[in-house]
C-alpha cells in the first residue's frame, strides 16, 4: 500500500474512532470553552424581511446515502438548511436539537437537508448514525456548489450556519455558528410558515 493512500485510511479511521466513541471529545472541549483552534461564527441571527430578500435559490448535488437532492423539487416548501462536517465542534453539539426539531416539522411541509462542507459520505454517515440524524446530507466537499449557490448577502460564512430557504426559495433567515437556543430556529420556521397563510 502507498503511503497516501495508508495515511488516508488511518486519517478515516481516527475520525470514524472520533465519532463513534461514548464521550464527544470534541464537543466537550468547545463547551468547556477550549475551541482547539476551531474558529465558529459567533451565533448572530439575520432575518430577512420577504420584500427585502434576494432572488431564490436553486441547488442540490450528491446525498451521502446515495441518490441526489435537488432543492427545485421542493418549490412550495420551507427549506431548513444546515452547513457542517463531523469533526465541527459545534455541529456534533446542535446535531440533536437540528434532529428533533427536524422530526417535528416533517409534517408541516418542511425539508431539512444538511451540507456536508468537508466530509466523504462514509465519514457523514458515521456521523448521522452517531447523532440520530435522519435527514440527508449533500457532500458539498469536492464541488463546492451548494456553497457557491448561497454566496452573496447571507452567505454560510462560519460552520455551522443554518438557513431558513422560504417557500420561494429565497433566504429568510440565518443563525451564523451553533443553533444555541433549539426555540430559536423553531420561531424562525414558524415565522416563515406564516408568512403564506
Amino acid at each position: 500500500m502507498k503511503a497516501p493512500a495508508a495515511a488516508g485510511i488511518l486519517a478515516l479511521a481516527l475520525i470514524l474512532t472520533a465519532c463513534t466513541s461514548g464521550a464527544d471529545a470534541l464537543a466537550e472541549q468547545y463547551r468547556s470553552g477550549s475551541g482547539q483552534n476551531y474558529i465558529s461564527g459567533d451565533g448572530a441571527i439575520t432575518v430577512i424581511a420577504p420584500e427585502s430578500r434576494s432572488e431564490p435559490v436553486t441547488f442540490g448535488g450528491e446525498l451521502d446515502s446515495g441518490g441526489t437532492f435537488a432543492s427545485g423539487e421542493y418549490a412550495g416548501s420551507v427549506l431548513v438548511v444546515n452547513f457542517w462536517y463531523a469533526g465541527c465542534p459545534p455541529c456534533r453539539l446542535e446535531a440533536h436539537d437540528l434532529e428533533e426539531i427536524s422530526q417535528e416539522y416533517q409534517d408541516r411541509d418542511v425539508v431539512f437537508v444538511g451540507i456536508n462542507i468537508l466530509d466523504q459520505a462514509p465519514t457523514a454517515l458515521a456521523f448521522s448514525q452517531e447523532f440520530g440524524v435522519t435527514y440527508p446530507s449533500i457532500m458539498d466537499v469536492n464541488s463546492g456548489d451548494v456553497r457557491l449557490a448561497f454566496s452573496g448577502e447571507v452567505s454560510p460564512n462560519a460552520v455551522p450556519t443554518t438557513l431558513v430557504v422560504d417557500s420561494q426559495g429565497r433566504v429568510a433567515t440565518r443563525i451564523s455558528g451553533l443553533l444555541s437556543e433549539p426555540g430559536i430556529l423553531r420561531g424562525m420556521i414558524d415565522d416563515v410558515l406564516g408568512e403564506g397563510l
